[in-house]
This record gives C-alpha cells, sequence and structure tokens, in this order.
C-alpha cells in the first residue's frame, strides 16, 4: 500500500507561528487536510502555499467534534492525526509507509517537547496514537482533550515527533486556563474508582504541584537543559497550580450550593 492511501489531518486555530515547520516536515505526504476553526491570522495563507493541502472551515465545538468532522471527510485508507506544531524527522515518510503496509489498526508515536525550537529533558508528554486506519476509529473528548478510540491492535512507530509550540506565551497562559478548567470538571465528577493514578494525586489538590516539578526539573533531567528546561518545568507546574485552584474552587462552590439549600426559608 502506497503514501496515496494516507492522508494528514490537522487541525487549526490561529496558528502562524507554527504551521510552516509542521507543512515543511511533510511535504512527503500526498493529502493533507486542514480543519480551520476560522483563523484570523496567517495561518490559511500559509497553508495555501502548499499545494498539497485542502482546507475546510468549521465552527469549533470541541476536539471530538472537530477531528470526527475531519474523518469524514477523509477518503483514504489511513489517517495521519496531528497538532500544528508537531515537526516529524526525515525518517518518519520511510518508517510510515512500511507502518501502512502492516497489520496494525495503528500506531503510536513518542514525542520530544521542545521550547524554541530545542528538545528538552524531562517532558511528561505521553505516547499518542497518531496513524490509523480511518474506519477502525472515532474520536471521544477526554477532559481538556480528545483522545481517538481504535478497534484492533495499536503499534509504536519508530521515531519520535517533535512538539515544537511557538505560540506566544499570552496564548499559551489562556489555553492553560481552559484547560485546567475542563480537567478539574472532569476530575471533581469522576468517581475515585475510575480515576487514573495521576488525577488522585491531583484530587489531592496540595500534591500535585510540587511533585511535578520535582519530576520534570529533577527525576528526569530538566536541570541538565539549562533554562529551556527551567521554563518547561514551570510551565508544568503553573499547569497543576491552576488545575489545584480550579479543583478548590468546585469544591467551595459545591459546599456553598449545599448550605443555602439547608438555610430556613
Amino acid at each position: 500500500m502506497s503514501l496515496d492511501q494516507l492522508t494528514v489531518m490537522v487541525i487549526t486555530f490561529n496558528e502562524e507561528a507554527n504551521i510552516r515547520r509542521t507543512l515543511d516536515s511533510l511535504r512527503w505526504v500526498p493529502s493533507i487536510l486542514v480543519i480551520d476553526s476560522y483563523s484570523t491570522d496567517g495561518t490559511l495563507a500559509i497553508v495555501q502555499a502548499y499545494p498539497h493541502t485542502r482546507i475546510l472551515q468549521r465552527k469549533f465545538e470541541n476536539f471530538a467534534d472537530q477531528c470526527n468532522f475531519g474523518l469524514s471527510e477523509v477518503d483514504t485508507t489511513w489517517v495521519l492525526s496531528i497538532d500544528a506544531d508537531y515537526v516529524f524527522p526525515q525518517e518518519s515518510a520511510q518508517a510510515i509507509e512500511a507502518a501502512i503496509q502492516g497489520d496494525a489498526a495503528a500506531y503510536r508515536a513518542m514525542f520530544r517537547y521542545c521550547i524554541y525550537g530545542e528538545p528538552v529533558r524531562g517532558s511528561i508528554l505521553p505516547p499518542r496514537t497518531v496513524l490509523y486506519r480511518k474506519a477502525r476509529a472515532h474520536y471521544v473528548n477526554d477532559g481538556h482533550g480528545h483522545r481517538v478510540v481504535v478497534e484492533g491492535s495499536v503499534e509504536s512507530l519508530p521515531f519520535s515527533i517533535r512538539h515544537d509550540d511557538r505560540k506566544p506565551l499570552s496564548r499559551w497562559l489562556q489555553s492553560q486556563i481552559n484547560y485546567a478548567r475542563q480537567e478539574a470538571d472532569k476530575i471533581s465528577s469522576s468517581p475515585g474508582a475510575e480515576l487514573g493514578r495521576n488525577d488522585r494525586i491531583r484530587k489531592a489538590v496540595v500534591l500535585a504541584p510540587p511533585l511535578v516539578f520535582l519530576l520534570v526539573y529533577g527525576i528526569r533531567g530538566g536541570i541538565l537543559s539549562g533554562w529551556r528546561g527551567l521554563f518547561y518545568a514551570l510551565q508544568r507546574l503553573t499547569f497543576e497550580v491552576l488545575l489545584s485552584l480550579f479543583l478548590i474552587d468546585v469544591n467551595l462552590q459545591s459546599m456553598l450550593k449545599t448550605s443555602d439549600s439547608r438555610e430556613p426559608e
């Protein structure tokens, strides 16, 4: 099976700081489908300069719906689903061409997190299923993000993708506020038995922020990446602090509602 049976699907909204590097790393792909949420910056002008891209615009409601819409517009057997700040190594073309000739239903990839273009130690980005047979996949929302559900076996790709987001810090902070709020809603509304180990630690509120900083900066060696390692560790600490604040706020709001309902009329 050739790469003609592969479509890259990427979700965009105001990604002019990133999308050119991503598309440059995927020049070997015959077809790229961009699902854009009505970007107001230079994203679309950049994408249109690449002849193997197709743009569809759709109002953003959530990631799962956006991705499922994209899948409905794909007419190839395989899909490579990516974010607009992923950068693929040169060896990915040959590796993916070999993978789609295999029997697996999907493939996951490891990531190298970058700060201003350079990979850092200490990354806690988990592997993600990025390559899959369209007919066996659909997306569901999961907290602040989304994940693909695949029917069949999932194997690993033999390379790592660079996660290289260079949007302004103010944009990153606003995104983290939204993500932390959504994640807090998920954690607070889920029974403890349904939560993974990390989310059970987060539900304890005070434990997660210092533990994550220690893990990223110390145990996993972020300190060896200089100021970039410290920057990344502080990013992860910031998200966990925001999440803790939202979890506390959810608990306080619940207490206030309970108290108000008990007040005599």
